[in-house]
This record gives C-alpha cells, structure tokens and sequence, in this order.
C-alpha cells in the first residue's frame, strides 16, 4: 500500500512537471514564431524617414495613420498617400521607385510592422487618442527615428504601470500628436476627470486588455 501511494505521488507531481514543462515549451515557441519583442529599428521596402517627415517637415502622425483617431489599428498609408506630395515633390528619385510601381500597377506596398503585440492582447488606437494619451508614450520620439523601432518591450508591466496611474501619461488632446509634449502630472489630474478615464481599478482588470 506504501509503495503504490508513493508510485501514485510520483506519477502526480511527474505529471505537473511535465504540464509546466509543456506550457514552458508552447510559451517559448510563441516567442520565437513572432510575439517577440523587437526593439531594434525594422526595415521597410523603401528608406521612408520619420526623422524627415515627422520631424523635420512636421507632417502629422495622421497624415499618414489616418484611422489612429477612431480605429482600433492605426493603418499603413497608402500608395495615394504618399503621391499627394511625390506627385511634386522629387517625383523621379530612385527611392521612390516602388511607390512609383504601385501606382502605375495598382499593387500594395507591403510595409513591415514594427510593433508587435500577441493576438491575446487587446489595444485600440481610438480609445486611447480619445483620453489623450500621445502618440510618443508608446512608440517614443517617432519624429527623431530615421527607421522606426519598438522604443521599449510592450510588456503587461509596462501597460500595468500606466493604467494604475494614468494621470502620468495625459495631455490635451491638441497635443496628443505632439511628439515633443511633456506631461505633467498635476493637469492630468484635470484631464483624467475632464475627459472621463475609468477608475484604475477598472482599467487594470482582466479584460480590459484580454478579450
């Protein structure tokens, strides 16, 4: 009888080990098959500058992110998009040779993304801008990037923190797309209740972010 319920312990805390070693594997090989965090700059088809666009020219994030406002995604620009101005503006560089081709054949231009975030994590673009939380809090000084990068890891903690105090992270709404903003705090006490932020306790619950 001993030895059977000593077989039986060993088979169960063999069988919980074998389950954290499973999870352990799966969890591993989501990382790797692309929930990885990328914090290095990503390239793009063409040397699109965000240093030059955004930065030295000004353009708004929602010249080119036109859905950031009201979406859940803020979307790639269009080959249209990109001709408004390239229609006149150095209409025969070579860099613009693909965007050239996608015009003329009708075909995408196919842009890599640089931020990265699980299927299980949820995040809209809207609700945010809605609050007035700026662009730069997530993806950092876009506008001094000559090729885009995830600034830092988009970890549970790094939303965590920023939900249990938003008030850190809130500015007018006009200077949402203000790269160059610098909250501060003790107005976005004002903001928080102005433009209605959930408690922190709402927004730190679970499905909040995991739907």
């Amino acid at each position: 009888m001993k030895r059977r319920n000593r077989w039986v312990r060993r088979l169960f805390w063999g069988g919980v080990l074998g389950v954290f070693a499973l999870l352990g594997v799966v969890f591993s090989g989501l990382a790797v098959g692309g929930f990885e965090q990328r914090t290095l700059p990503v390239s793009q088809p063409l040397p699109f500058s965000h240093a030059l666009h955004a930065g030295a020219l000004g353009l708004s994030c929602r010249y080119c992110h036109g859905a950031a406002e009201k979406a859940a995604y803020a979307g790639f620009p269009s080959t249209e998009t990109c001709m408004t101005c390239h229609t006149f503006v150095k209409p025969d560089s070579p860099n613009l040779a693909l965007v050239r081709q996608s015009w003329e054949t009708g075909e995408s231009l196919h842009w890599n993304r640089v931020i990265n975030l699980p299927d299980f994590v949820y995040f809209h673009h809207g609700a945010h801008v809605a609050k007035g939380v700026g662009c730069a809090e997530c993806h950092g000084r876009v506008d001094q990037m000559a090729v885009v990068r995830q600034p830092w890891a988009f970890t549970m903690r790094f939303c965590l923190e920023c939900h249990r105090q938003p008030e850190a992270r809130l500015r007018p709404k006009e200077q949402v797309f203000n790269m160059a903003y610098t909250p501060d705090p003790e107005l976005g006490k004002t903001l928080r209740a102005l433009y209605r932020v959930r408690s922190a306790e709402a927004l730190t619950g679970c499905n909040t972010c995991h739907r």
